[in-house]
């Protein structure tokens, strides 16, 4: 049985339970939820993590927790946010670069420490002071999240202010990624290594277990602050599996409950024994990144519009059992932020070659490319087979495209050293996926001449003076309608100077257990696990 829930911005989710259908099987204990990640590690346990937004997703999100969190609940849409370790939060009237932050009083951490401004400052210092004894350079990734933050004030123990070097009006949804690690525990296991093996945040489930490489056993954070968000499982159990294959095998075994990212030549057999595959709206574009260094072949519009023309996205949907929507942009075209351009990007591909032989390319000259891609990973949907299509279709229009094969954490951790890195090895391509909530994770953070790596993650160097300023104007507008208006205005530009190649909207297939109950699909990359569980 397929399940698929549409969702819209600010639109009600239309979401269901997993009624049970058999009694725990396999390994699995009784209400013990065993779910295979796409990750080939266990993302890192110490507060904000690596492998991508499933890392935030699994672990990220479930020991930790933000002074903001995303609002994964049903009726929330796309982009939604929602108290956590903040109440409130306003700008200063005086001063627009000075946010305040009321805290929550009478949380504590899971190792039974409290959580006040001093922790707050403490998590702030671990990411962003290199002379801090806690700094932890594996943290500090974070900052590219927030790169205007640069100072924070104790006003009382549970009020604080932070304040940006601009006008911001993006903070609140950036601070969704700076989670809360404990200050006690650190101190008390003397420092981040031993810290991820005995962690301690303030979300709803806390660390049993920590084998890295095999598993991170969850358990419920039995004094969780939220009443309405009590964890439902007795454990929660994350398995790194990257191949599709081991996990489809791992689901119909019983030995796991739930799958990320099914294999879509296994749904048939997957939906014959009674699995359920779960997808939805999900804010996610899986696109080639470009290369706008000198010499590059990305430099020429002709090209760029005719690799968009050359891409089949409806024979990928086929290939993906439909589980995509076509991207023809980074945003689709039914989104405020979508704009009017004037280059249709559709399949073409007379249209393609016609671009190509007036950029001077042809059969016996054809434009040669070499792409970085994964075999696996957060989002990456089903890289190998949708790259080759790709490849095929290229081919047939005068594209020549070659690939450098990376595991998911070396292509994730190229993405941050950009295409000047001796990692890129000379390619004029990377393809990672990405999760778009709001303005800074879809444009600012790829777009803005100030996010070249390793800064941000404009891996190729993409944008103009213009749309500097139209980024610049819109994170500066704290007025929601005017701000849309600038977003739309630069999504056009975007789409007309082909910066990027798009290729598809992933709709975040999960394949589960007709056993599973509880689980709701959001309008986003992050799922709420709390409700999760098996039948008694």
């Amino acid at each position: 049985m397929r399940i698929n829930v549409h969702n819209s911005a600010r639109a009600l989710a239309l979401g269901f339970s997993m009624m049970a259908m058999a009694a725990a099987t396999g390994a699995a204990a009784q209400g013990e939820v065993r779910i295979a990640m796409t990750a080939g590690d266990i993302p890192r346990t110490t507060g904000v993590p690596d492998s991508g937004f499933e890392g935030y997703r699994f672990v990220g999100y479930t020991m930790y927790e933000g002074l903001i969190n995303w609002d994964l609940s049903p009726g929330a849409g796309i982009g939604d946010l929602a108290p956590a370790l903040a109440t409130n939060w306003e700008i200063d009237p005086e001063d627009d670069t000075r946010w305040i932050f009321t805290l929550r009083e009478g949380v504590t951490f899971h190792d039974g420490s409290a959580f006040d401004a001093d922790a707050v400052i403490w998590n702030l210092e671990k990411s962003w002071d290199e002379e801090a004894p806690h700094f932890d350079p594996n943290q500090a990734g974070v900052r590219s999240r927030a790169p205007l933050l640069n100072g924070w004030e104790k006003i009382d123990d549970y009020t604080i202010a932070l304040t940006t070097s601009e006008p911001d009006a993006w903070l609140p949804w950036q601070l969704t990624f700076i989670v809360m690690s404990s200050p006690a525990q650190w101190q008390a296991v003397g420092g981040w290594e031993a810290f991820a093996f005995d962690a301690s945040g303030t979300g709803p489930f806390r660390m049993e277990e920590y084998v890295p490489r095999e598993r991170l056993v969850l358990v419920p954070n039995e004094d969780y602050w939220n009443a309405d968000r009590m964890a439902q499982a007795d454990r929660i159990v994350l398995l790194p599996m990257p191949e599709a294959t081991t996990r489809t095998a791992a689901l119909l075994s019983g030995d796991v409950h739930w799958i990320e990212a099914p294999a879509p030549d296994a749904m048939a057999r997957m939906e014959s024994q009674g699995m359920e595959i779960v997808y939805g709206q999900t804010p996610h574009t899986w696109p080639y990144q470009l290369s706008f260094e000198e010499g590059s072949p990305w430099l020429d519009l002709r090209v760029r519009q005719a690799a968009n023309l050359a891409v089949d996205r409806d024979g990928i949907q086929a290939l993906l059992g439909g589980l995509m929507n076509p991207a023809v942009g980074t945003v689709p075209p039914d989104h405020a932020w979508y704009g009017e351009p004037e280059f249709e990007i559709s399949y073409d591909p007379d249209r393609a070659r016609a671009l190509l032989a007036e950029a001077g390319y042809g059969p016996d000259n054809p434009v040669e490319i070499t792409a970085l891609i994964s075999t696996s990973g957060s989002g990456q949907m089903q890289p190998l087979a949708m790259n080759e299509y790709i490849q095929q279709t290229m081919a047939d229009v005068g594209i020549e495209l070659s690939f450098e094969v990376l595991e998911w954490e070396n292509l994730f951790t190229n993405w941050r050293e950009g295409v000047s890195s001796p990692s890129s090895a000379g390619a004029h391509t990377t393809n990672v996926s990405f999760g778009w909530m709001d303005p800074f994770a879809a444009f600012y953070r790829f777009m803005h001449s100030s996010q070249v790596p390793p800064t941000g993650f404009n891996w190729g160097g993409a944008g103009t003076e213009d749309l500097d300023a139209l980024l610049d104007r819109a994170r500066s507008t704290f007025d929601e309608e005017e701000q849309t208006a600038l977003l739309a205005e630069f999504h056009g530009k975007m789409v007309d100077q082909a910066l990027w190649v798009w290729v598809a909207h992933d709709v975040s297939p999960r394949a589960m257990s007709p056993q599973v109950e509880g689980f709701t699909h959001a309008p986003s990359w992050f799922q709420d696990l709390t409700p999760v569980h098996l039948p008694e």
